[in-house]
């Protein structure tokens, strides 16, 4: 059997909501160490953070998303949760 521990990555909007087409979007990985502020991205571009947790071994198994009440076409968040297996000691 197979243990995980898990994580979670949160991509938010920084900007403000106007007409602003390059909002800043802020990457936080939270996970058993702790906190981490991975940086502020000049438009959405979250492939970069995605890749850097594979690359540690973490697996995205779901992705939310929250968008602005009342614009539909405006995302302020998305949310990835992450698992990777814990290494069994024998």
């Amino acid at each position: 059997m197979t243990n995980w521990e898990y994580a979670r990555l949160e991509y938010r909007a920084a900007g403000t909501l106007g007409t602003d087409r390059f909002m800043d979007w802020t990457a936080t990985f939270h996970h058993p160490g702790g906190v981490l502020r991975w940086g502020t991205d000049e438009r959405f571009d979250d492939l970069r953070h995605l890749n850097r947790a594979g690359a540690a071994g973490w697996q995205a198994y779901e992705r939310s998303v929250i968008h602005v009440q009342g614009e539909p076409h405006r995302l302020s968040s998305v949310t990835y949760s992450m698992r990777r297996p814990i290494p069994s000691v024998e």
